[in-house]
């Protein structure tokens, strides 16, 4: 099996990484990035030349990007199941919506977050449309099944799932009985407790180190 190197920092994206990482249940070496010059060295910057985490390296392949990640480590471990079958009408969902939390959902988020202004003017050239809808999409999905692809737990969901779990906490996303009740169904996976307690354990250390 080829190495894989996780580029991270317990207080960013990373922790989704980190929820796939542990689904997929492979060993792998964190490399522990700091906000700031540490991500802008000439070194980091040949694994991701955004400077940000996260970032994997396998082997020889290097994959950044949230949702890329995910898709990319349900591939290469096809025997976890994370994705539903080739062909299916599930697999196509589960590309459907990774790659909508990516684009629409966060960006209408993010103008949440911001007070970036979308409205009449602007609503038809912006990826997420006007931003209830992205939210009001989500909702409609979720309240159909147990996941975003269905009855069964994918790859999606880790991405779905950390991304609400976030925007629920900084409120941007008003209080939602189906959206806290699908957080409470993903999180209690053991990989995602995992994960939160590698992640909250790393935090620690990283302000100790500091003060």
């Amino acid at each position: 099996m080829s190495e894989l190197t996780f580029y991270t920092h317990p207080m960013s994206r990373g922790r989704v990484v980190r929820w796939m990482l542990e689904e997929v249940g492979i060993p792998y070496t964190v490399e522990t990035m700091d906000f700031g010059p540490d991500m802008k060295t000439p070194e980091y910057l040949a694994i991701n030349p955004m400077g940000k985490v996260p970032a994997i390296k396998h082997g020889s392949t290097i994959v950044t990007e949230v949702a890329a990640i995910c898709a990319y480590l349900t591939d290469q471990f096809p025997d976890r199941k994370l994705a539903p079958p080739s062909g299916s009408a599930e697999r196509g969902a589960y590309y459907r919506w990774l790659f909508f939390m990516a684009g629409p959902f966060e960006m209408a988020t993010s103008a949440l977050a911001y007070g970036w202004k979308v409205d009449s003017s602007n609503v038809q050239a912006i990826g997420c449309g006007r931003v209830e809808d992205s939210i009001n999409t989500l909702e409609k999905v979720l309240g159909k099944s147990p996941y975003i692809c269905g009855d069964t737990f994918t790859a999606a969901d880790v991405l779905v799932s950390s991304y609400l779990w976030w925007e629920t906490m900084q409120k941007n996303i008003p209080p939602n009985k189906v959206f806290q009740e699908y957080i409470q169904r993903t999180e209690s996976r053991p990989a995602a407790k995992r994960a939160n307690e590698l992640d909250d354990a790393l935090a620690e250390t990283m302000k100790a180190v500091e003060a």
